[in-house]
């Protein structure tokens, strides 16, 4: 069986990725299991200079997923490049850079820096909910991801995703902008904006009052969004969103998608991704697939 995938450039060993803030640096996760059994890693949204985040509580639990809103807290980019990357590139795993900033300049002087570091990728991330400033506001419209997004591609070389938010009328159009500007591919879909009351206080659980809501909950939508956006543009698409298993994975791809991100289910099993690798293999064998290609957008609609 070949479970080998090419997304947007990056060639990876099979179609698995862990998503970005669900993984931190890796550390962790590597006292688990040997890195290099995934597809990629994307790592924790990295900043141009260190963010302290959102004050807490910041994380909370959901029916069937969880509530998050830790605003992008990160060293920064000089401090990953000088401890965490020489960690991760240990690993024969690709290694994307999840890339956070609050302005065009902000975002095109990051993707300078990360344009000179021995990384397979970059995902551009537009999309986060629980910050004041950047991403929401040019991950909303049509023009505001075409200008950052052409104004990074202007000086990145290496693969370039651009990472959206499914808080928008039409996820069609905002991908249409990502391929219109010339990235490689996009990635969707970030966290839906929720909210958690606690009836006693009478007071949102998280400091913020709203966060993102990731895990199964999510999982519908996001395959919805992955095949409208499959219809719409000719780039590869990294799905996301209430992967747990190596079903999941196959309904992603199935929708359209070239590979997939473990989020949520990192926290539920620090075994999910390597699980999810299995269950896509045992799924091949099951319906004697030989190339894991042949399935990416294979859905049959009514």
């Amino acid at each position: 069986m070949n479970t080998r995938v090419n997304l947007a450039g990056i060639e990876m060993k099979n179609p698995v990725t862990v998503a970005s803030g669900t993984f931190g640096y890796g550390r962790e996760f590597s006292q688990f299991f040997d890195l290099s059994k995934l597809g990629g890693i994307i790592t924790k949204g990295t900043s141009l200079k260190p963010k302290s985040g959102n004050k807490p509580p910041r994380v909370c639990e959901t029916a069937s997923g969880m509530l998050n809103s830790i605003g992008l807290q990160n060293p920064g980019v000089e401090y990953f490049a000088q401890n965490d990357l020489p960690f991760l590139k240990k690993f024969d795993t690709a290694i994307i850079v999840n890339a956070c900033g609050s302005s065009v300049d902000e975002y095109v002087e990051l993707c300078k820096i990360l344009n000179t570091l021995d990384i397979d990728g970059v995902e551009l991330n537009l999309s986060c909910p629980n910050v004041k400033e950047g991403c929401m506001a040019f991950g909303n419209t049509y023009e505001g991801v075409k200008e950052v997004t052409s104004q990074v591609r202007k000086v990145l070389d290496k693969p370039l995703i651009v990472k959206l938010t499914p808080n928008v009328t039409d996820i069609a159009s905002i991908a249409k902008a990502v391929e219109d500007a010339g990235a490689d591919g996009v990635s969707l879909i970030n966290t839906l904006l929720g909210m958690k009351i606690d009836i006693d206080k009478r007071r949102p659980v998280l400091a913020n009052n709203t966060g993102g809501l990731s895990g199964p909950a999510i999982k519908p939508v996001a395959v919805r969004m992955v095949y409208q956006v499959a219809q719409a543009v000719n780039i590869p698409i990294l799905g996301m969103g209430g992967i747990v298993s190596g079903e999941d994975a196959i309904e992603f791809m199935l929708a359209g998608a070239t590979a997939v991100s473990i989020g949520a289910g990192n926290f539920i099993d620090p075994y999910t991704s390597v699980k999810t690798i299995e269950g896509i293999e045992d799924y091949m064998k099951k319906y004697n697939v030989n190339e894991i290609n042949e399935i990416i957008g294979k859905v049959q609609m009514n």
